[in-house]
């Protein structure tokens, strides 16, 4: 009786393990830039952060590097921490 118990979590602890690595796999990889989202209709874009920044909200989506280009150039902030706007080749 204690045999099955001890092998049936066995199993379970290496069905959970197998799950875990194919999620970190498939994880899809960070982006360049996100930008960060407010609050209210339509939720107005507020800053541009680099793809790894810690300072960015939780409301924030994903931008390629021409989104990025386009929002630093019509004036939206860029983040004063992680500053993408000084990213090689964003501004030219």
């Amino acid at each position: 009786m204690w045999l099955a118990r001890i092998d049936a979590k066995i199993a379970d602890l290496q069905r959970q393990e197998a799950e875990r690595e194919h999620g970190r796999r498939n994880r899809p990889p960070k982006p360049d830039w996100i930008v960060q989202l407010g609050i209210g209709a339509g939720h107005p874009p507020l800053q541009i952060h680099a793809g790894d920044c810690y300072a960015a909200g939780k409301r924030r989506r994903a931008i390629d590097r021409d989104e990025a280009r386009r929002l630093l150039a019509s004036g939206l902030p860029a983040c004063t921490h992680c500053q993408p706007d000084v990213e090689p080749g964003i501004l030219d």
